[in-house]
């Protein structure tokens, strides 16, 4: 169980001769939440969720064994015995909106998404998000009635939230965590978009969504088979950027370090660190190539988003009516998910969500300066009170501009202020994170409007 250690027990980790200690260097209890994974539940999830023959946004919602509505019933339910075995530890709640007069959904349709909230100790607000969508489909977008199985296409996704809001409600984090199983992605990523806006509406500050859309397929259509790497697609500048932003950044850098790029590297890092066996591929794109997801509307609304997925898709598996057609299987069945590779890939959504969960607010107001200069300053504003009860300081980040990865870092202490001796500012990208005494730690914040996430 995770301790959240406030401010006085975070000086006790200074050294008797006052010279400034390090805060550790990984958070230990993740390894144990990835461990703590199960491939079986993830199988049994999936599942279930197939046996209610479609879940096509405009199915059946009448039946309890039938259609997107018994679906979503069924999460719901399950989110209530999960939140009955943590204490009541979840808040699980219906998000909707009637939707019409669009080009997939032409008549009244109640688009229905199923949340489930764990709320922080200290800052209950600070949200971060792990999503899979409901719906299914087959070959024709608006057959609502045919047997669409939707095992990988998204079943996948939705055991994975499902799974890690049963690993991570048995621990406490200083931040909130949303589990979310959105509707109507098929439709038009209504889902996401109508769930982001009431986020906006209750004032959540949502600093990173990790929609999870497909990841339990190992076999590409190209005939590689690949269970050990992931993808994360994130977009690079930023969609809510104003005239005045694009101009700041033209001069100043940050095409390549919006903060869904910047969470995307963290993605990478926490992989390398805490799952075995996997590696992350970062796709500098905001999706698969004309394809869409569940995160572009939390982008549009200014909300950092990315997509984590499977590297190798088989296309015979996606939007497909059960079939058979001169040897070749099509149709997204059960039979071809690998519930190991699910788990791996829910193993990494959770010790994301465990250290996101876990830092302390996120670096707000990053600025920098150094020009015609030797050195390198950065500046920041540091919050007070009970939301920043487990910082214990910042670390200050910087790379080649050609490096994809942060290279070099230092940590600072608790202060507003750093200057990088000798490092010239022309040279290098720059940033700053927030680190708890635990070692949980935000995702690096790089200077200025395009890589800010928004405040606190």
């Amino acid at each position: 169980m995770r301790i959240v250690i406030g401010l006085v027990m975070a000086a006790g980790l200074t050294a008797a001769s006052g010279a400034q200690v390090a805060p550790p260097s990984e958070v230990l209890d993740v390894h144990d939440h990835v461990a703590a994974v199960s491939a079986d539940r993830i199988e049994a999830d999936i599942t279930t969720l197939v046996g209610f023959g479609t879940r096509h946004t405009a199915s059946e919602t009448g039946s309890e064994t039938q259609g997107i509505g018994a679906a979503r019933r069924w999460i719901y339910n399950e989110f209530q015995r999960i939140s009955a075995d943590c204490g009541g530890c979840l808040d699980v709640m219906y998000v909707s909106e009637t939707i019409s007069g669009e080009r997939r959904i032409p008549d009244p349709v109640e688009v229905v998404s199923v949340i489930a909230i764990q709320r922080g100790v200290s800052d209950q607000d600070r949200m971060v998000v792990m999503s899979g969508d409901i719906d299914s489909r087959v070959s024709d977008v608006m057959d609502a009635t045919s047997i669409s199985p939707g095992a990988n296409d998204n079943a996948s996704g939705v055991a994975g939230a499902l799974e890690a809001a049963r690993v991570l409600s048995q621990d406490r984090f200083a931040g909130s965590i949303m589990y979310a199983a959105l509707a109507g992605e098929e439709q038009g990523l209504f889902g996401g978009r109508i769930v982001a806006d009431y986020a906006l509406e209750q004032g959540w500050r949502i600093k990173a969504v990790l929609n999870n859309d497909m990841i339990g397929n190992i076999s590409g259509i190209n005939g590689v088979i690949d269970n050990s790497t992931a993808r994360v697609f994130s977009e690079g500048t930023r969609a809510t950027e104003t005239p005045e932003e694009a101009r700041i950044r033209r001069f100043t850098g940050g095409e390549v370090d919006s903060p869904s790029r910047n969470l995307a590297r963290y993605i990478d890092r926490t992989a390398d660190q805490y799952v075995p066996n996997l590696d992350v591929m970062m796709v500098y794109r905001l999706d698969r190539f004309g394809r869409g997801g569940h995160h572009r509307p939390f982008n549009d609304a200014g909300m950092p988003g990315v997509r984590i997925m499977e590297t190798y898709e088989d296309y015979n598996r996606q939007h497909q009516d059960i079939r058979v057609e001169d040897g070749v299987e099509y149709g997204d069945v059960l039979e071809a998910v690998d519930f190991d590779y699910a788990a791996k890939l829910t193993g990494l959504n959770i010790a994301t969500l465990a250290r996101l969960a876990g830092a302390p607010p996120f670096p707000a107001d990053v600025t920098i300066s150094g020009a015609v200069h030797p050195s390198t300053t950065l500046s920041w504003v540091r919050p007070s009170g009970a939301q920043a009860e487990n910082l214990m300081g910042y670390r200050v980040y910087w790379r080649l501009t050609d490096a994809p990865q942060w290279t070099h870092s230092r940590y600072v202490g608790d202060v507003t202020e750093f200057t990088l001796e000798n490092i010239v500012i022309d040279n290098y990208y720059f940033g700053v994170s927030s680190v708890a005494a635990d070692g949980s730690e935000s995702p690096v914040v790089f200077p200025g409007p395009a890589g800010s996430f928004g405040g606190y």
